[in-house]
């Protein structure tokens, strides 16, 4: 069983922290024998034998270890359920807002502004100590789960996205995705989605029609996080304050953008960042209206986004989806129209977790009735890694990342 008592900012830095009669107290509020995901344990791996912990290591380049530190000390002191959620919304929406203020930052960094990797890291962190947590109080099951969850959606910008009340401006909702494929050497993967998401959330921006402001948010690689309701609850906000176009957004092919065509109503089975996968249709999210549809087309300008000549990638329309002949086992895939009647297999973006924001964010657009906001999907270039594997960073891979996120700005913009 990996614990938190390695991790940086958890039960052993607690007790650094504490002293005298506190330490006591400290030293009583985890269980590290509490099992963790499995992609919290990954917060112990290293990229070479014997190295320091990947992801505690980019929470400190990026200065949130004295976050951590706070949390899981204050995390001891809460004396009641109510409060306990209080705290837990607070400090999410907290981290999300540092990770955001850090992204834009335009004073000198001693580490990448554009990394998205130590919101991540410092997230997982945080779940973790509220996962081993020993409360004063009754804590059933299922009213950490919603704990956790209440933490996690709050440190995803879901807390925080409000569109200011300004007339004459456009409003564009986003979302990107964590880093994903962890396992082994690949645990310092970056999303350049993510990493775009933080440069977008609260921008104002210029454009020849008028000025444009967004508000973004993070989605989990998580089929769970999906069945919840996180793609919902974001974009469900986002609607009611009538928003001009919806944008979601995925790391997807080498060397270009995608502008995918149509969004299907189907899970392929591939695993998430808990390595579980999930195979068939599309569920729907409790409490919000879902049409039934296999097939979602994209409203956005691509034309337009194409045109824009952004650069430094090309930016292509991807027409390509796939549908079953016999559900299961014998597909068609083709690039003009879906079959009616048809059940769907894939989209132009496949048929995991990147295809499902889509689908879900564009389904629930439709059972709104807002047909007039503008929606669809985005797929970034694929980011490399550094190139000496036991590095977690370098110029090369720092600048790919910001040539994506800058580009992904350009392009929404033109939106």
């Amino acid at each position: 069983m990996k614990t938190i008592a390695g991790l940086v900012g958890l039960t052993a830095l607690a007790l650094v922290v504490a002293p005298g009669a506190a330490q006591a107290q400290d030293a009583n509020c985890y269980d590290t024998n509490a099992p963790l995901t499995v992609e919290e344990q990954r917060l112990d791996d290293p990229l070479v034998t014997g190295g320091p912990a990947v992801g505690p290591a980019l929470v400190k380049l990026a200065g949130f270890d004295g976050r951590v530190t706070e949390f899981t000390a204050k995390l001891c002191r809460q004396a009641a359920s109510r409060q306990a959620q209080q705290f837990v919304e607070r400090e999410g929406n907290a981290l999300w807002k540092a990770a955001v203020a850090r992204a834009q930052s335009t004073q000198a960094l001693t580490h990448d502004a554009y990394d998205d990797r130590p919101l991540y890291w410092a997230r997982l962190q945080l779940s973790s100590a509220l996962r081993q947590w020993k409360p004063r109080f009754s804590l059933p099951v299922n009213e950490r789960a919603k704990l956790i969850q209440k933490f996690d959606w709050a440190s995803r910008g879901l807390s925080d996205s409000a569109f200011p009340s300004k007339p004459g401006v456009r409003r564009i909702a986003v979302t990107g995705f964590d880093p994903f494929q962890l396992s082994g050497v690949n645990v310092r993967r970056a999303n350049p989605a993510g990493a775009a998401a933080l440069q977008l959330d609260g921008r104002e921006i210029s454009t020849p029609n008028g000025k444009v402001v967004l508000q973004a948010a993070v989605l989990p690689v998580l089929w769970g996080g999906f069945d919840e309701g996180v793609v919902e609850q974001f974009y469900g906000n986002a609607l009611a304050q009538k928003p001009d176009a919806f944008v979601t957004i995925s790391q997807g092919r080498p060397g270009r953008f995608d502008v995918e065509r149509w969004a299907a109503r189907w899970r392929g089975g591939f695993a998430d960042n808990n390595n579980i996968g999930s195979f068939g249709s599309v569920p729907n999210a409790a409490g919000w209206p879902q049409p039934a549809t296999e097939f979602i087309e994209t409203s956005l300008p691509f034309q337009k986004m194409i045109d824009a000549g952004t650069g430094p990638f090309a930016v292509n329309y991807n027409r390509a989806f796939c549908e079953w002949v016999v559900v299961g086992s014998q597909q068609s895939c083709r690039t003009d129209e879906p079959t009616p009647g048809r059940v769907a297999a894939s989209g132009g973006g496949g048929d995991y977790l990147s295809n499902e924001s889509m689908y879900r964010a564009n389904r629930l657009r439709i059972g709104y009735g807002a047909t007039n906001v503008l929606g669809g999907h985005l797929h970034t270039p694929v980011l490399g890694q550094p190139v000496d594997p036991a590095a977690l960073t370098d110029a090369a891979f720092e600048k790919q990342r910001r040539d994506i996120a800058d580009q992904v700005k350009a392009l929404v913009s033109v939106v």
